[in-house]
């Protein structure tokens, strides 16, 4: 866990406004320290230091160990600054096992905390940020817009109920997609703009009968400041065994959804190549399952590095030929991009996809790799195509991976489509009350 510069405050810092600046509140269930919050404080920093105010409404970092956070204690409220960003904390009940109860309260309580205690200690706003999941931040959001007027933009970086139906958590599973499809609904109803993260995401909200013009695609980002390329560690290669093969690696959860048991059953099939490793560094539900496997069918080519910490990850990167994003062949998967995407572009490293639709489509038009079918041990050819390919186009697939990355799924270029998506509804807002004034 990486630590981030904070301090307690009492109430946010006055600040005199720069004129054609924006009062921003962010409402988010997660938030930094907790990981893979990407739209949160990097995104809060960068609007604040192009002169704009953001005050961000959370709760008690919990996830995903289901904890609190050591440093915190949880209280009715507590005001921190991160990096210069005001922040607000609600209570919550901490969790985020397997139970759909427990998940329930965890998402629950903190639409509460929030509506209750924490609306009426945020300051002024012009817009409001929200994001989803959980869908329960719709109610605050809701409340925000109902109760003070502050219209909102509403981020959508996973479907729901499509993505919990397919969890398996829940069992009657078309009464509560129904709940949930008409609650997201109401809410995508009532926000000013919808921005979601691919355009498959943009195709089901259109079909659930949102109007197209209010949604727009902004690709998530990466963590800048970890993930980029890095010289290969000799000495690293050598203590882990790969200094001399070539490394096709996988990296990540190793659950249900990524079935990273059809990479060990393409290993077999490559074989007859020496030289080649797969390389399987994470853990996971189905870590032991898919070590069984790989003994069952004598997969003696596959390495299992374990769990790395997070800031030793650019250097296995390094250390990969090819990197390997696979998810199921799930209808839903099609529409969504894996977060490792924007890290292996960002690494400069190629990319074997295989996932259907936007992530194999977005690869494509980088010229970053090669796309197979999910689910399907024919990955073993493109290994292979891989493994004959001349390292320099390897490499050019990389750095066109990387441009592509710069050019249009940057945290610059993602803060310049938000703070634009910003201005937009905060100037529909004024207009609004003026119109209203000469009524």
């Amino acid at each position: 866990m990486r630590a981030s510069p904070r301090t307690r405050a009492r109430s946010p810092e006055k600040k005199v406004r720069q004129v054609g600046s924006l009062r921003i509140l962010f409402v988010s269930h997660f938030f930094h320290p907790e990981p893979g919050a990407i739209r949160g404080l990097p995104l809060a920093r960068r609007l604040m230091e192009a002169g704009d105010e953001v005050e961000v409404l959370t709760g008690f970092p919990n996830y995903p160990g289901g904890k609190i956070y050591p440093g915190y204690r949880q209280r009715p409220w507590f005001r921190e600054t991160m990096e210069g960003v005001p922040v607000l904390r609600v209570p919550l009940y901490p969790s985020h096992d397997s139970s759909a109860l427990h998940r329930a309260l965890n998402y629950g309580s903190f639409a509460i905390s929030a509506t209750m205690l924490g609306l009426p200690r945020v300051g002024k706003a012009d817009v409001g940020y929200v994001y989803h999941p959980p869908p329960t931040v719709g109610l605050p959001a809701l409340l925000l817009q109902t109760l003070r007027g502050i219209p909102f933009v509403y981020h959508v970086s996973d479907m729901w109920p499509e993505s919990v139906v397919e969890s398996g958590m829940v069992r009657a599973r078309k009464l509560v997609g129904s709940l949930i499809s008409t609650w997201c609904n109401w809410v995508y109803a009532r926000a000013s703009v919808i921005t979601v993260l691919s355009p498959g995401f943009k195709r089901l909200l259109i079909e659930r009968g949102v109007p197209e013009s209010k949604i727009q695609v902004i690709f998530n980002w990466t963590e800048e400041e970890v993930f980029k390329p890095v010289s290969r560690n000799q000495e690293l290669a050598e203590a882990l065994g790969l200094s001399r093969s070539f490394n096709v690696m996988y990296a990540g959860n190793i659950g249900s959804f990524q079935d990273v048991e059809v990479i060990v059953r393409a290993a077999v099939l490559v074989k007859r190549f020496p030289s080649i490793k797969i390389v399987i560094v994470g853990t996971g539900q189905k870590e032991q399952e898919v070590k069984a496997v790989a003994a069952d069918v004598g997969a003696d080519n596959v390495v299992f590095l374990g769990r790395r910490q997070y800031w030793e990850m650019p250097q296995m990167y390094a250390l990969a030929d090819v990197l390997v994003v696979h998810l199921k062949d799930c209808p839903f998967f099609s529409t969504t991009i894996p977060s490792k995407t924007q890290v292996s572009l960002a690494c400069a490293r190629p990319i074997l996809m295989a996932v259907r639709g936007d992530a194999a489509d977005l690869v494509e038009r980088a010229g970053a790799g090669i796309m197979c079918p999910p689910e399907d041990p024919r990955m073993a050819e493109a290994i292979i195509r891989f493994f004959e390919m001349p390292k320099d186009k390897r490499e050019q697939m990389g750095e066109c991976g990387r441009q592509y990355y710069w050019r249009e799924m940057s945290l610059d270029h993602g803060a310049r489509q938000m703070r634009a998506v910003f201005e937009q509804v905060a100037a529909a807002r004024v207009a609004g009350r003026q119109a209203h004034v000469t009524e």
